[in-house]
């Protein structure tokens, strides 16, 4: 009422007149009255949207207070209560009550009262951008088509009553599939390309369900995920601990859209999910909760079987074929595991932004299923020496190889659409007639291309890996072309004898029509006349104003002007009804048809699926040789059994990218040995380089494993079975953990994982407390992992005792610091013109231990302001002075205790 009445006080004062504000104000004061009849049986103002939206009265010939339509969309809603509900009227969709709300917040589109029910409405033909948008915030969105036609509807028995409707679509994050949501069209094609709501790059629906012993007191944690845009399935089963860490990685890892937990979660694992939720502001995840029966054993089997069972049109050997496939790619998912924060702390997929990560470094597909295969490369690298060398072979024949067929495949693979969706979009029978031509014409040209390949790659590809897939493809292609899957479907009617038959029938009402014309033509004595189409008015005699006098008193006037008038007579009435129908009808048919082509077509999607799964990886093959070839990589000698990752003059594959050829990376070597030297510490100054490089050698390791090319003269890596970093300083508030809990919780995980052939990476441990306790739980972990793990081992640190350990352990240990001239100011006698020494840094990895940090450099470099430098460069010399002193008084010396070996510091 409030904006009704501001919309016209606007109006009322834009005319001005005295007459018309007179009537202006008596005109407000009876709707303020009714507002106040309205709201003061609800409490007043409080209750204003409650009060305007109960029922008036009474519907006079259905009794009810509500409209059959009201109490249509009443049914649905019921049952799916917590879905916003878009209801198709007409040529349009309308939203009722609270999600008519939602809408109009989301959508930006009116809102109003409409009889019981606030109301808002869309365009069909925007369909698929509004859902996408209620979507991306969150929302379940549900669509509610009619299932009658008009044309039928009006012939039928219940002409009078209201058209069914049932939900036909069920929309969230993940399971955005099918020409309603997700229709053939780009950007250039839309009238507002702003409005589109892009793809996700994985829209993953991750499923966890728990399972606490209370005897062995061990929690197991089962996951599900799956995408439905493309079909890809996971599923996974651990152990987990308190702090659920191993959880945390794989949502990291995966980055659902969506997750669906039980209504009995425990309270770890819920806070745990809905921190990571919430820490993605752009877009977050949304987490459902449903019963916790449907997630036990029997309830869940039980769906499955109705589920299928309920397939009826799905042979029984494609159902054994389809879950063979599931559990062979459970099976075939073999990856490097990694600690929680390995793809935060290394960039190897950078979620807000591609640009600055390996992923980014690596990308240079042109399919977008490429690109979702080679995320998965770079999050999951191979542990198999043969698999690694296989794709070596592969991107080192596309390197040297002077055949024109390796060009010719990259040519083809610039020009294609997204066939896995497409597949998976026809499988789920939800394309449209549209998408499933470009994808099944798209199939049937590569097909034929690259069966004329097949002699050139027989006789001048080398590697076994890139020749099976390049021959293999056209095979499983060939179904393409089979009549029954031909993509010119209707043309040839034999196989569809009911669209056939309706098709006759609407020919035969067309000839009575052409019939008629003779009859027409006598009554109004006019051999030429012929029927006109006007506005999508059929079959309308067009006779003019002069010669009304003759047309027959029974036909029906549809239009005139103000020469002629149009009519249909009463034979051109029924016989136009009729033909309506049978139209209606053909739509009908030709759906039915449709559907179940598309069941026919589904059963062969498992061997274009493959197809495609060839291309993605060829696609990846060719982004791998680029980028070894832009930057000067080498190929990496990698080893199944050993030990040991060696790298002469290796580079940072991201930083060496950024800086580019003006100013080069400083190449670096690394030596680390299982049975020899295999624990690295590295001392140095601030901003000197040291995370860089630990990051370098874990990124040089992970490309290796994925069977890139690496950034560096030689490289020979033993195959680890996961890379541990603890690296940063960061708390987590939402979970109560202060910066140092954060870090040892992640130096614990280490510890209970890590094992002889991984590779473990700790940044500054021990720096989020005292001195003291920082440098007793640093040298304690280290000494750990070098005496116990045996892991490859790389410490950064700033705490000088720690070097002592490579006395202890001088066949394991080595201690190396990043290079550095120290260009020490002139000072003059008096100690207040102490000056902060001044450090150029050469980012070389050198033999020996650094003696010292030279933090005030970095403050230097910070701006910090001249006279809080020289402060504390007097206090540096001070504290300096005090530490000598001390080292005088209280030598270090060792001593064995109970077969423990106790260190004194100089400083204890």
């Amino acid at each position: 009422h409030v904006i009704y009445i501001n919309v016209y006080l606007s109006n009322q004062l834009l005319k001005g007149s005295v007459e018309n504000q007179k009537w202006f104000l008596c005109d407000i004061e009876f709707n303020f009255s009714k507002f106040a009849k309205a709201s003061s049986s609800g409490g007043g103002f409080g209750d204003t949207k409650k009060s305007l939206q109960e029922p008036t009265g009474p519907n006079r010939r259905t009794k009810s207070i509500y409209t059959p339509l009201e109490q249509q969309y009443m049914e649905i809603k019921e049952q799916h209560k917590d879905t916003i509900l878009c209801v198709e009227c007409g040529y349009k969709y309308r939203f009722f009550g609270e999600d008519a709300e939602i809408a109009a917040k989301e959508l930006n589109i009116f809102c109003h009262l409409d009889h019981n029910f606030m109301t808002a409405s869309i365009p069909t033909h925007r369909l698929f951008v509004h859902v996408r948008r209620l979507v991306s915030q969150g929302y379940k969105v549900g669509v509610v088509k009619q299932t009658e036609t008009s044309a039928i509807k009006a012939s039928s028995a219940n002409k009078s009553s209201l058209f069914t409707r049932q939900l036909s679509a069920l929309y969230t994050k993940s399971t955005l599939v099918g020409e309603d949501v997700n229709p053939l069209l780009t950007l250039g094609d839309l009238e507002q390309a702003e409005d589109v709501v892009q793809d996700m790059p994985n829209s993953y629906l991750m499923c966890v369900s728990e399972n606490w012993d209370k005897q062995s007191k061990e929690l197991t944690i089962g996951l599900v995920v799956v995408q439905p845009s493309t079909g890809d399935v996971m599923v996974d089963c651990f152990g987990d601990n308190a702090s659920r860490s191993e959880l945390e990685a794989r949502v990291l890892k995966i980055q659902p859209v969506e997750i669906l937990v039980p209504s009995d979660l425990s309270d770890p694992t819920e806070r745990l999910l809905r921190t990571i939720a919430l820490s993605r502001l752009d877009d977050r995840i949304r987490i459902e909760k449903r019963e916790s029966t449907q997630f036990e054993y029997p309830t869940a089997m039980m769906t499955v079987k109705e589920y299928y069972s309920s397939t009826s049109t799905q042979t029984v050997e494609n159902r054994e074929k389809g879950n063979l496939l599931v559990c062979c790619s459970f099976c075939s998912v073999v990856c490097m595991c990694a600690c929680v924060c390995i793809f935060r702390l290394l960039d190897m997929i950078n979620i807000s932004s591609v640009k600055g990560s390996l992923l980014w470094v690596l990308d240079h597909t042109h399919t977008p299923f490429g690109k979702r295969l080679l995320k998965k490369w770079v999050s999951q690298p191979l542990k198999s020496a043969s698999e690694i060398h296989s794709r070596q072979d592969a991107v080192a024949e596309i390197l040297s190889s002077e055949s024109s067929v390796l060009p010719s495949i990259q040519a083809l693979l610039t020009r294609l659409p997204d066939l896995e969706r497409g597949l998976c979009s026809i499988y789920h029978k939800k394309c449209s007639t549209q998408e499933f031509y470009l994808i099944s014409s798209t199939l049937s040209r590569l097909c034929t291309e690259l069966q004329a390949l097949i002699p050139a790659v027989q006789s001048q590809l080398r590697s076994d890996f890139l020749k099976s897939m390049l021959l293999d493809t056209p095979q499983l292609l060939i179904c393409i072309g089979e009549k029954r899957l031909s993509f010119e479907l209707f043309v040839d009617l034999t196989d569809f004898p009911l669209i056939r038959e309706r098709k006759e029938e609407i020919q035969a009402v067309l000839s009575d029509i052409i019939e008629h014309r003779r009859d027409l033509r006598l009554i109004l004595r006019n051999q030429s006349l012929d029927y006109v189409t006007v506005s999508g008015q059929e079959f309308l005699i067009e006779v003019k104003n002069s010669m009304s006098s003759i047309v027959p008193p029974d036909w029906v006037k549809i239009n005139s002007t103000k020469v002629v008038g149009r009519y249909h007579s009463p034979f051109i009435v029924e016989r136009h009804r009729r033909l309506l129908q049978l139209r209606e009808q053909l739509v009908i048919d030709c759906g039915r048809e449709w559907i179940n082509f598309l069941q026919l077509f589904g059963e062969h999607y498992y061997i274009l699926r493959k197809a495609v799964g060839h291309l993605a990886t060829m696609d990846c093959l060719f982004s791998l040789a680029q980028v070894a070839k832009e930057n000067n990589y080498c190929r990496p000698e990698v080893l199944e059994h050993e030990r040991h990752i060696v790298i002469k003059a290796g580079r940072h594959p991201v930083i060496d990218m950024l800086m580019g050829e003006q100013d080069q990376y400083v190449p670096n070597d690394t030596e680390l040995q299982g049975d020899g030297k295999r624990a690295m510490i590295i001392t140095g100054p601030n901003m000197g380089g040291k995370s860089s490089y630990i990051r370098q050698v874990a990124l040089v390791t992970i490309m290796a494993q994925l069977g890139s090319f690496v950034p560096a003269e030689e490289a020979s890596i033993g195959i680890v079975d996961g890379i541990f970093t603890r690296m940063g300083a960061s708390d987590n508030i939402s979970r109560g953990r202060s910066t140092f809990m954060e870090e040892l919780l992640e130096a614990s995980e280490i510890l209970s994982c890590a094992t002889a052939r991984s590779l473990v990476i700790l940044d500054e441990l021990g720096r989020g407390t005292s001195t003291h306790d920082g440098i007793a739980i640093a040298y304690a972990t280290l000494e750990f992992f070098i005496r116990n793990v045996r892991c490859l081992t790389l410490f950064v640190t700033h705490y000088p005792p720690l070097c002592e350990l490579e006395k202890l352990y001088p066949q394991h240990v080595g201690n190396y610091h990043m290079a550095f001239l120290l260009n020490e100011p002139e000072t003059a006698a008096d100690e207040e013109e102490v000056q902060p020494e001044f450090i150029t840094f050469l980012y070389q990895l050198t033999e020996g231990a650094a003696g010292r940090s030279y933090g005030l450099n970095v403050a230097r470099l910070a701006s910090i302001p001249e006279s809080i430098l020289r402060t504390a460069a007097i206090k540096s010399k001070e504290l300096e002075a005090t530490v000598n002193s001390r080292r005088y008084i209280y030598p270090t010396y060792s001593v064995k205790h109970k077969n423990r070996l106790l260190i004194i510091t100089q400083d204890c």
